[in-house]
């Protein structure tokens, strides 16, 4: 059997992204859990039960190796009339920040 160069890209870069999206919905569950964490911890409601990918970049962390950093966006109530947003950052595996905007305490 005969592969030539090019097919062995395409299916290399093929298998390269389905493990980067693989890997992505993991990172994402982590800080979906962590989120959901923080919010019943602060007694605040995590709207939608959902995050959304606001960015990602490639950064150094503590140790001067490579990682992808990912920024999350997420909504939470605090009294359930009004809507305010929030963010986690994450570099590699690690939560790195976990940012909420000001808002009203019940």
């Amino acid at each position: 059997m005969y592969i030539d160069i090019e097919a062995l890209f395409w299916i290399t870069l093929i298998i390269f992204a389905m493990y980067h999206w693989w890997q992505s919905q993991k990172i994402k569950e982590v800080a979906l859990r962590y989120t959901r964490r923080q919010c019943k911890e602060l007694e605040l409601q995590l709207l939608d039960d959902n995050i959304n990918l606001r960015g990602f970049w490639l950064k150094r962390d503590t140790k001067g190796q490579i990682r992808i950093w990912r920024s999350y966006n997420f909504e939470f109530s605090s009294t359930g009339d009004e809507r305010y947003s929030g963010r986690v950052i994450i570099l590699g595996k690690a939560i790195t920040d976990f940012q909420l905007d000001p808002h009203r305490m019940q």
